[in-house]
Protein backbone atom coordinates (compact mmCIF):
# COMPACT_ATOMS: atom_id res chain seq x y z
CA UNK A 1 0.00 0.00 0.00
CA UNK A 2 2.50 2.60 0.89
CA UNK A 3 4.48 1.57 -2.48
CA UNK A 4 1.54 2.60 -4.49
CA UNK A 5 0.97 5.54 -2.80
CA UNK A 6 4.13 6.95 -2.69
CA UNK A 7 4.14 6.02 -6.92
CA UNK A 8 0.54 7.81 -7.14
CA UNK A 9 2.51 10.92 -5.21
CA UNK A 10 5.50 10.67 -7.93
CA UNK A 11 3.18 10.42 -10.82
CA UNK A 12 1.29 13.46 -9.12
CA UNK A 13 3.88 15.75 -8.77
CA UNK A 14 5.10 14.99 -12.24
CA UNK A 15 2.42 15.99 -13.69
CA UNK A 16 1.86 19.54 -11.58
CA UNK A 17 5.74 20.09 -12.53
CA UNK A 18 4.78 19.47 -16.61
CA UNK A 19 1.09 21.86 -16.27
CA UNK A 20 3.19 24.58 -14.04
CA UNK A 21 6.40 24.48 -16.77
CA UNK A 22 3.69 24.20 -19.78
CA UNK A 23 1.60 27.88 -18.40
CA UNK A 24 4.56 29.32 -16.87
CA UNK A 25 5.79 31.35 -20.24
CA UNK A 26 8.88 33.12 -20.23
CA UNK A 27 10.86 33.95 -17.44
CA UNK A 28 11.79 37.73 -16.71
CA UNK A 29 15.28 38.04 -17.09
CA UNK A 30 17.40 41.43 -16.98
CA UNK A 31 16.63 45.04 -17.70
CA UNK A 32 18.10 45.78 -20.83
CA UNK A 33 19.61 49.76 -21.12
CA UNK A 34 19.32 51.61 -23.67
CA UNK A 35 20.91 55.24 -23.98
CA UNK A 36 19.84 58.61 -25.89
CA UNK A 37 21.16 61.75 -25.10
CA UNK A 38 18.97 64.19 -26.29
CA UNK A 39 18.80 68.42 -27.33
CA UNK A 40 15.94 68.77 -24.08
CA UNK A 41 17.16 72.30 -23.65
CA UNK A 42 18.66 74.37 -26.96
CA UNK A 43 17.44 75.43 -30.28
CA UNK A 44 16.67 71.60 -31.65
CA UNK A 45 14.45 71.08 -28.15
CA UNK A 46 10.87 70.88 -30.23
CA UNK A 47 12.01 68.19 -32.52
CA UNK A 48 14.04 66.44 -29.65
CA UNK A 49 10.70 66.10 -27.48
CA UNK A 50 8.84 64.83 -30.28
CA UNK A 51 12.01 61.80 -30.37
CA UNK A 52 11.47 61.31 -26.41
CA UNK A 53 7.90 60.92 -27.32
CA UNK A 54 8.42 58.15 -29.98
CA UNK A 55 11.18 56.60 -27.55
CA UNK A 56 8.45 56.17 -24.96
CA UNK A 57 5.66 55.09 -26.89
CA UNK A 58 7.57 52.06 -27.75
CA UNK A 59 9.52 51.64 -24.35
CA UNK A 60 5.93 51.65 -22.65
CA UNK A 61 4.56 49.29 -25.34
CA UNK A 62 7.41 46.75 -25.23
CA UNK A 63 7.13 46.74 -21.07
CA UNK A 64 3.60 45.93 -21.05
CA UNK A 65 4.42 42.93 -22.89
CA UNK A 66 7.13 41.62 -20.54
CA UNK A 67 9.74 43.23 -22.55
CA UNK A 68 12.68 42.00 -25.22
CA UNK A 69 11.68 37.59 -25.64
CA UNK A 70 15.21 36.94 -26.23
CA UNK A 71 15.68 33.01 -25.89
CA UNK A 72 12.65 32.21 -24.23
CA UNK A 73 13.50 35.15 -21.32
CA UNK A 74 11.46 38.49 -21.72
CA UNK A 75 13.69 41.35 -20.57
CA UNK A 76 12.09 44.63 -19.84
CA UNK A 77 13.48 47.57 -20.87
CA UNK A 78 15.04 50.95 -19.59
CA UNK A 79 15.69 53.98 -21.71
CA UNK A 80 18.81 56.22 -19.92
CA UNK A 81 18.24 60.42 -21.31
CA UNK A 82 20.67 62.65 -21.12
CA UNK A 83 20.34 66.62 -22.30
CA UNK A 84 22.99 67.26 -24.52
CA UNK A 85 21.90 71.05 -24.87
CA UNK A 86 21.58 70.70 -28.33
CA UNK A 87 25.03 70.31 -28.63
CA UNK A 88 26.75 67.76 -30.73
CA UNK A 89 29.98 67.80 -29.02
CA UNK A 90 28.03 67.39 -25.68
CA UNK A 91 25.89 64.91 -27.42
CA UNK A 92 29.39 62.61 -28.09
CA UNK A 93 30.46 62.95 -23.99
CA UNK A 94 27.30 61.67 -23.00
CA UNK A 95 26.94 59.00 -25.38
CA UNK A 96 30.58 57.89 -23.67
CA UNK A 97 28.79 58.24 -20.68
CA UNK A 98 25.89 56.04 -20.85
CA UNK A 99 28.19 53.38 -22.34
CA UNK A 100 30.82 53.71 -19.49
CA UNK A 101 29.11 54.36 -16.49
CA UNK A 102 25.72 53.56 -17.13
CA UNK A 103 26.32 50.49 -18.85
CA UNK A 104 23.93 50.82 -21.96
CA UNK A 105 23.63 48.02 -23.94
CA UNK A 106 22.30 49.68 -27.00
CA UNK A 107 22.23 53.02 -28.17
CA UNK A 108 19.55 55.39 -29.42
CA UNK A 109 20.24 58.08 -31.72
CA UNK A 110 19.97 61.92 -30.51
CA UNK A 111 17.94 64.66 -32.65
CA UNK A 112 20.10 65.88 -35.55
CA UNK A 113 22.49 64.61 -38.31
CA UNK A 114 25.77 66.85 -36.87
CA UNK A 115 24.98 64.92 -32.97
CA UNK A 116 24.19 61.80 -35.03
CA UNK A 117 27.20 61.91 -36.82
CA UNK A 118 29.90 62.71 -33.30
CA UNK A 119 27.58 59.64 -31.64
CA UNK A 120 28.17 57.55 -34.78
CA UNK A 121 31.75 57.53 -34.10
CA UNK A 122 31.34 57.02 -30.37
CA UNK A 123 29.35 53.92 -31.36
CA UNK A 124 32.07 52.53 -33.61
CA UNK A 125 34.76 52.86 -31.05
CA UNK A 126 32.95 51.05 -28.45
CA UNK A 127 31.05 48.85 -30.67
CA UNK A 128 27.63 48.94 -29.82
CA UNK A 129 25.13 49.36 -32.32
CA UNK A 130 23.35 52.21 -32.94
CA UNK A 131 19.71 52.72 -34.59
CA UNK A 132 18.79 56.15 -34.86
CA UNK A 133 15.89 57.93 -36.65
CA UNK A 134 16.93 61.71 -36.87
CA UNK A 135 20.26 61.89 -38.68
CA UNK A 136 19.52 61.77 -42.15
CA UNK A 137 22.86 63.26 -43.37
CA UNK A 138 24.42 60.45 -45.73
CA UNK A 139 27.63 61.70 -44.90
CA UNK A 140 27.48 60.24 -41.44
CA UNK A 141 27.09 56.59 -43.24
CA UNK A 142 29.90 56.96 -45.25
CA UNK A 143 32.53 56.80 -42.89
CA UNK A 144 32.76 52.91 -43.11
CA UNK A 145 30.94 52.61 -39.86
CA UNK A 146 29.40 49.34 -39.08
CA UNK A 147 27.29 50.09 -35.99
CA UNK A 148 25.07 52.57 -37.03
CA UNK A 149 22.15 52.29 -38.67
CA UNK A 150 19.14 54.77 -39.45
CA UNK A 151 15.42 54.38 -40.31
CA UNK A 152 14.56 56.81 -41.70
CA UNK A 153 14.80 58.08 -45.72
CA UNK A 154 18.21 59.90 -46.53
CA UNK A 155 18.71 63.34 -47.07
CA UNK A 156 18.87 63.41 -50.76
CA UNK A 157 14.99 62.67 -50.72
CA UNK A 158 13.47 65.53 -48.40
CA UNK A 159 12.44 67.73 -50.84
CA UNK A 160 12.24 65.36 -54.11
CA UNK A 161 8.86 64.84 -53.61
CA UNK A 162 7.90 68.02 -53.65
CA UNK A 163 9.32 68.42 -56.70
CA UNK A 164 7.51 65.42 -58.01
CA UNK A 165 4.03 66.94 -56.61
CA UNK A 166 4.71 70.25 -58.83
CA UNK A 167 5.25 68.99 -62.28
CA UNK A 168 1.88 67.20 -61.84
CA UNK A 169 0.42 70.48 -61.21
CA UNK A 170 -1.42 73.45 -63.72
CA UNK A 171 -0.24 75.78 -64.32
CA UNK A 172 3.73 74.20 -63.61
CA UNK A 173 6.17 75.69 -61.99
CA UNK A 174 9.30 76.20 -63.46
CA UNK A 175 11.47 77.94 -61.40
CA UNK A 176 13.16 77.36 -57.94
CA UNK A 177 14.61 78.99 -55.41
CA UNK A 178 16.59 77.09 -52.56
CA UNK A 179 17.17 78.75 -49.11
CA UNK A 180 19.75 76.40 -47.02
CA UNK A 181 21.53 76.23 -43.70
CA UNK A 182 25.26 75.23 -43.80
CA UNK A 183 25.18 72.14 -42.09
CA UNK A 184 25.93 69.02 -43.49
CA UNK A 185 21.84 67.40 -43.83
CA UNK A 186 20.49 70.84 -45.13
CA UNK A 187 23.32 70.83 -48.06
CA UNK A 188 22.86 67.64 -49.05
CA UNK A 189 18.74 68.41 -49.32
CA UNK A 190 19.47 71.35 -51.31
CA UNK A 191 22.67 69.83 -53.24
CA UNK A 192 19.84 67.18 -54.03
CA UNK A 193 17.33 69.76 -55.21
CA UNK A 194 20.15 71.48 -57.61
CA UNK A 195 20.35 68.20 -59.72
CA UNK A 196 16.95 66.63 -59.22
CA UNK A 197 14.71 69.84 -60.01
CA UNK A 198 15.98 70.09 -63.99
CA UNK A 199 15.24 66.29 -64.55
CA UNK A 200 11.73 67.73 -64.52
CA UNK A 201 11.99 70.75 -66.62
CA UNK A 202 12.66 73.19 -63.69
CA UNK A 203 15.52 75.88 -63.53
CA UNK A 204 17.37 76.82 -59.84
CA UNK A 205 18.91 79.80 -58.84
CA UNK A 206 22.07 79.32 -57.25
CA UNK A 207 21.59 78.24 -53.60
CA UNK A 208 21.32 80.87 -51.17
CA UNK A 209 23.28 79.85 -47.22
CA UNK A 210 22.53 80.82 -44.18
CA UNK A 211 24.48 80.29 -40.88
CA UNK A 212 22.93 76.99 -39.34
CA UNK A 213 20.32 78.12 -36.72
CA UNK A 214 20.10 81.79 -38.09
CA UNK A 215 16.80 83.69 -37.37
CA UNK A 216 17.08 86.58 -38.85
CA UNK A 217 17.10 85.92 -42.54
CA UNK A 218 15.82 89.01 -44.07
CA UNK A 219 18.31 89.22 -46.58
CA UNK A 220 18.07 85.96 -47.74
CA UNK A 221 14.20 86.42 -48.05
CA UNK A 222 14.93 89.34 -49.80
CA UNK A 223 17.26 87.27 -52.53
CA UNK A 224 14.48 85.13 -52.82
CA UNK A 225 11.97 88.16 -53.60
CA UNK A 226 14.22 89.47 -56.13
CA UNK A 227 14.78 85.81 -58.25
CA UNK A 228 10.60 86.09 -58.65
CA UNK A 229 11.18 82.22 -58.42
CA UNK A 230 7.95 80.39 -58.96
CA UNK A 231 8.69 77.61 -56.06
CA UNK A 232 10.49 78.52 -52.80
CA UNK A 233 12.20 75.95 -50.45
CA UNK A 234 14.13 76.16 -47.61
CA UNK A 235 15.95 73.30 -46.32
CA UNK A 236 16.75 73.80 -42.42
CA UNK A 237 14.92 73.05 -39.30
CA UNK A 238 11.94 74.39 -37.71
CA UNK A 239 13.51 77.93 -35.50
CA UNK A 240 14.72 78.66 -39.08
CA UNK A 241 11.53 77.67 -41.35
CA UNK A 242 9.43 79.69 -38.92
CA UNK A 243 11.49 82.29 -39.52
CA UNK A 244 11.92 82.23 -42.95
CA UNK A 245 7.99 82.01 -43.03
CA UNK A 246 7.76 85.27 -41.16
CA UNK A 247 10.08 87.36 -43.07
CA UNK A 248 8.32 86.26 -46.37
CA UNK A 249 5.20 87.72 -44.83
CA UNK A 250 6.74 90.52 -44.02
CA UNK A 251 8.53 91.50 -47.48
CA UNK A 252 5.96 89.87 -49.63
CA UNK A 253 7.62 86.79 -50.81
CA UNK A 254 5.25 85.50 -52.73
CA UNK A 255 5.53 82.15 -54.98
CA UNK A 256 3.35 79.58 -56.17
CA UNK A 257 4.94 76.80 -53.63
CA UNK A 258 6.62 77.39 -50.09
CA UNK A 259 8.07 74.16 -49.07
CA UNK A 260 10.42 73.74 -46.09
CA UNK A 261 12.65 70.42 -45.54
CA UNK A 262 11.89 70.33 -41.72
CA UNK A 263 8.96 72.30 -39.39
CA UNK A 264 6.15 72.64 -41.05
CA UNK A 265 5.38 68.64 -40.38
CA UNK A 266 5.91 69.84 -36.10
CA UNK A 267 2.71 71.15 -34.50
CA UNK A 268 5.02 74.19 -33.25
CA UNK A 269 5.12 75.19 -36.84
CA UNK A 270 1.61 76.45 -37.15
CA UNK A 271 1.69 77.20 -33.45
CA UNK A 272 3.63 79.92 -33.64
CA UNK A 273 2.24 80.97 -37.55
CA UNK A 274 -1.16 80.85 -37.02
CA UNK A 275 -2.90 80.84 -40.55
CA UNK A 276 0.68 82.00 -42.13
CA UNK A 277 1.29 78.76 -41.98
CA UNK A 278 -1.65 77.66 -44.04
CA UNK A 279 -0.55 76.87 -47.47
CA UNK A 280 2.99 75.30 -46.30
CA UNK A 281 4.54 71.84 -48.15
CA UNK A 282 6.85 69.53 -46.62
CA UNK A 283 8.37 66.25 -47.29
CA UNK A 284 7.99 63.81 -44.60
CA UNK A 285 8.86 60.54 -43.66
CA UNK A 286 5.63 59.46 -42.63
CA UNK A 287 2.06 61.14 -42.09
CA UNK A 288 -1.49 59.20 -40.58
CA UNK A 289 -2.31 58.72 -43.87
CA UNK A 290 0.26 56.05 -45.40
CA UNK A 291 -0.47 52.43 -46.34
CA UNK A 292 1.97 50.15 -44.79
CA UNK A 293 1.18 46.52 -43.75
CA UNK A 294 3.03 45.72 -40.41
CA UNK A 295 4.58 42.38 -39.74
CA UNK A 296 4.62 43.31 -35.92
CA UNK A 297 3.61 46.26 -33.37
CA UNK A 298 0.98 48.10 -33.86
CA UNK A 299 -1.10 49.43 -37.48
CA UNK A 300 -0.64 53.02 -38.63
CA UNK A 301 -4.57 53.63 -37.12
CA UNK A 302 -3.54 52.10 -33.75
CA UNK A 303 -0.60 54.07 -33.42
CA UNK A 304 -2.22 57.60 -34.16
CA UNK A 305 -4.51 56.05 -31.63
CA UNK A 306 -1.66 55.09 -29.14
CA UNK A 307 -0.19 58.64 -29.40
CA UNK A 308 -3.23 60.49 -28.50
CA UNK A 309 -3.75 58.49 -25.63
CA UNK A 310 -0.40 58.93 -24.02
CA UNK A 311 -0.40 62.63 -25.14
CA UNK A 312 -3.56 64.02 -25.56
CA UNK A 313 -4.23 67.37 -26.68
CA UNK A 314 -1.52 67.01 -28.95
CA UNK A 315 -3.10 66.00 -32.09
CA UNK A 316 -1.77 63.57 -34.23
CA UNK A 317 2.03 62.28 -34.45
CA UNK A 318 4.71 64.29 -36.81
CA UNK A 319 7.42 61.98 -38.57
CA UNK A 320 9.91 62.61 -35.64
CA UNK A 321 7.67 60.53 -33.05
CA UNK A 322 6.84 57.98 -35.70
CA UNK A 323 10.39 57.49 -37.22
CA UNK A 324 12.06 57.27 -33.58
CA UNK A 325 9.42 54.07 -32.59
CA UNK A 326 10.30 53.02 -36.03
CA UNK A 327 14.32 52.83 -34.77
CA UNK A 328 13.30 50.84 -31.32
CA UNK A 329 11.28 48.29 -33.31
CA UNK A 330 14.22 47.97 -35.84
CA UNK A 331 16.49 47.32 -32.69
CA UNK A 332 14.00 45.09 -31.17
CA UNK A 333 13.43 43.06 -33.86
CA UNK A 334 17.15 42.40 -34.41
CA UNK A 335 17.93 41.76 -30.83
CA UNK A 336 15.14 38.71 -31.19
CA UNK A 337 16.76 37.34 -34.56
CA UNK A 338 20.10 37.46 -32.74
CA UNK A 339 18.77 35.98 -30.00
CA UNK A 340 21.35 37.15 -27.85
CA UNK A 341 21.96 39.99 -26.05
CA UNK A 342 25.75 40.14 -27.60
CA UNK A 343 26.40 43.70 -29.41
CA UNK A 344 28.17 41.82 -32.53
CA UNK A 345 25.38 39.53 -32.88
CA UNK A 346 22.63 42.34 -32.66
CA UNK A 347 24.83 44.18 -35.44
CA UNK A 348 24.72 41.24 -37.52
CA UNK A 349 21.23 41.24 -37.12
CA UNK A 350 20.37 44.66 -37.89
CA UNK A 351 22.51 44.39 -41.00
CA UNK A 352 20.43 41.50 -42.23
CA UNK A 353 16.94 43.26 -41.18
CA UNK A 354 14.37 43.67 -43.76
CA UNK A 355 10.86 43.91 -41.93
CA UNK A 356 7.61 46.74 -42.46
CA UNK A 357 6.28 48.23 -39.35
CA UNK A 358 3.63 51.19 -39.19
CA UNK A 359 6.69 53.03 -40.42
CA UNK A 360 7.05 51.50 -43.43
CA UNK A 361 10.16 49.13 -44.73
CA UNK A 362 13.19 49.21 -42.66
CA UNK A 363 16.07 48.11 -44.79
CA UNK A 364 19.71 48.98 -44.55
CA UNK A 365 22.47 49.11 -47.50
CA UNK A 366 26.13 48.63 -46.69
CA UNK A 367 26.27 51.65 -45.12
CA UNK A 368 23.53 51.07 -42.86
CA UNK A 369 21.24 54.13 -43.95
CA UNK A 370 17.34 52.92 -45.09
CA UNK A 371 17.33 53.79 -48.68
CA UNK A 372 14.15 51.49 -49.42
CA UNK A 373 11.66 53.73 -47.85
CA UNK A 374 10.08 56.64 -49.82
CA UNK A 375 8.93 60.01 -48.22
CA UNK A 376 5.39 61.46 -48.67
CA UNK A 377 4.26 65.22 -49.22
CA UNK A 378 2.15 67.17 -46.85
CA UNK A 379 0.27 70.84 -46.72
CA UNK A 380 -0.64 72.75 -44.19
CA UNK A 381 -4.73 73.68 -45.16
CA UNK A 382 -6.63 75.37 -42.80
CA UNK A 383 -4.17 74.98 -39.78
CA UNK A 384 -4.36 71.19 -40.16
CA UNK A 385 -1.76 68.44 -41.65
CA UNK A 386 -3.15 67.26 -45.37
CA UNK A 387 -1.54 64.51 -46.90
CA UNK A 388 -1.26 65.96 -51.05
CA UNK A 389 1.33 63.41 -52.75
CA UNK A 390 1.10 61.09 -53.89
CA UNK A 391 -2.02 60.76 -54.79
CA UNK A 392 -2.49 56.88 -53.71
CA UNK A 393 -2.52 57.59 -50.32
CA UNK A 394 -3.47 61.39 -50.23
CA UNK A 395 -6.63 63.10 -48.15
CA UNK A 396 -6.79 66.24 -49.73
CA UNK A 397 -5.63 67.90 -52.91
CA UNK A 398 -2.61 70.72 -53.08
CA UNK A 399 -4.11 74.02 -52.75
CA UNK A 400 -2.22 75.60 -55.10
CA UNK A 401 -0.99 78.34 -56.35
CA UNK A 402 -0.33 79.87 -52.95
CA UNK A 403 -2.46 83.35 -52.38
CA UNK A 404 -0.41 86.24 -52.12
CA UNK A 405 -0.10 87.71 -48.74
CA UNK A 406 -2.26 90.84 -49.39
CA UNK A 407 -4.79 88.27 -50.74
CA UNK A 408 -5.07 85.62 -48.02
Amino acid sequence: MTVRKLALLAVAVVAAFACGTASSGPTTGSTITLGAPLGLTGSLTKESILTQQGYNLWQDWINARGGILVGGVKHPVVIKYYDDTSSANQSAVLMQKLITEDKAQFLLGPYGSAATATDAAIAEQNQIPMVEANGAAQSIFNQGYKYTFGVLSPANKYLQGVIDMAATLNPKPTTVFMLSADDNFSLEVANAIVTYAPTKGMTVFPVKKYKNGATNLSAEVQAAKAANADIVLNSGHLQEAIAINKAAKEQKLNAKIFAYSVGPSTPDFIAALGKDADYVYDGSQWTPQVKYTPAFYLTVAQYVAAYKAKYPGLGDPDYHVAESTAACLALQRAIENAGSLDAKKVRDALAALDVTVFFGQIKFDTRGINIYKPMVVEQIQSGVHHTVFPSNIADAQPMYPTPNWDQR
